[in-house]
């Protein structure tokens, strides 16, 4: 089954040229099927290039995917058109008026990280979204700072700042092989790393019931499961495209912003030549298997969810 989302939308003509199945609204409304209600909560600077990377992998399922564009109040976006912005997202206010509910919520990162969690200017409405997943979402995906955050209002875990940005691709190990939502992972794999932060896993470990899934002995915690609140944080970007980190560098060469290159990306890291892909196969086994778990757990009955 494929991802339903607008015909307009540029991940509709992105995802069908790469040979993922889409369909939009009138064609699944032909379908006598519950589809999973997906929202996409985007606090990246690049929102289609976000869109475009999470509705790749949780289109990729053979579940029908409802996708759902949903953006903070009050923040206005400057990366992005006013026009896309209001043809494809709706306000967290408006969703949370409506009373609606979702079988999963992606909360990505943004580039925020340098700032204490009081000092985000949306600080306060995003404490509110965490506290409605509680209520309206079954299963809650924080990516990266959006995970930090997370974690952090949950149980008070605290991101640290680095010496120097942690940039790449780095190793890490399978700490729980027998977690459904590492279905098929090897022992150890490479995800990509681009952050000034870091979560402790001495800290993390210290919390009853937060389980470490995927943890590098270089980076930290990457991969961290809230049983209690029915949520997933990662701290790195499997969702990444092939070249991000590229894009990332060549933007921070240009501006003459001090950057290492970054490691195990570009072969021999000789950056004049083109990077290889060594975590999409895992990219989408995770995303995969948390689909899967949600399928398997979430109420048929949408407004069961949450009770």
């Amino acid at each position: 089954m494929p991802i339903m989302i607008p015909s307009k939308l540029p991940a509709y003509d992105v995802l069908t040229r790469e040979g993922v199945m889409v369909m939009d609204e009138d064609q699944a409304a032909r379908q006598d099927i519950r589809p999973l209600r997906i929202g996409l909560l985007n606090l990246m600077p690049k929102k289609i290039q976000t869109e475009n990377q999470f509705a790749r992998l949780i289109g990729a399922t053979p579940l029908q995917i409802e996708f759902s564009l949903i953006r903070m109040s009050e923040h206005q976006t400057k990366n992005t058109a006013a026009d896309h912005m209001r043809s494809f997202y709706r306000p967290f206010s408006q969703v949370a008026a409506s009373g609606e509910r979702f079988d999963g919520l992606i909360i990505t990162g943004a580039p925020i990280e340098h700032l204490d969690f009081s000092d985000v200017t949306y600080w306060d409405e995003l404490q509110q979204v965490f506290d409605w997943t509680q209520s309206h979402v079954h299963s809650t995906f924080g990516v990266c700072w959006g995970g930090m955050a997370m974690i952090n209002h949950f149980h008070g875990v605290q991101k640290h700042m680095l010496d120097h940005k942690a940039f790449g691709c780095f190793r890490h190990r399978n700490m729980a092989p027998a977690s459904p939502y590492l279905r098929g992972f090897s022992d150890d794999c490479v995800i990509p790393v681009s952050r000034w932060t870091e979560m402790r896993k001495s800290e993390i470990e210290a919390v009853p019931g937060l389980n470490i899934l995927l943890h590098s002995d270089e980076v930290g915690p990457c991969l961290v499961e809230d049983p209690a609140h029915r949520a997933l944080y990662i701290f790195n970007h499997l969702e990444y495209d092939s070249d991000t980190l590229k894009q990332e560098y060549d933007r921070d060469v240009a501006s003459g912003t001090s950057i290492n290159v970054p490691c195990n990306y570009y072969p021999e890291d000789d950056p004049t030549r083109p990077p290889q892909n060594r975590w999409r196969s895992h990219a989408h086994l995770l995303y995969g298997n948390w689909i899967n778990q949600i399928y398997q757990t979430t109420p048929f009955d949408l407004h069961a969810i949450g009770d």
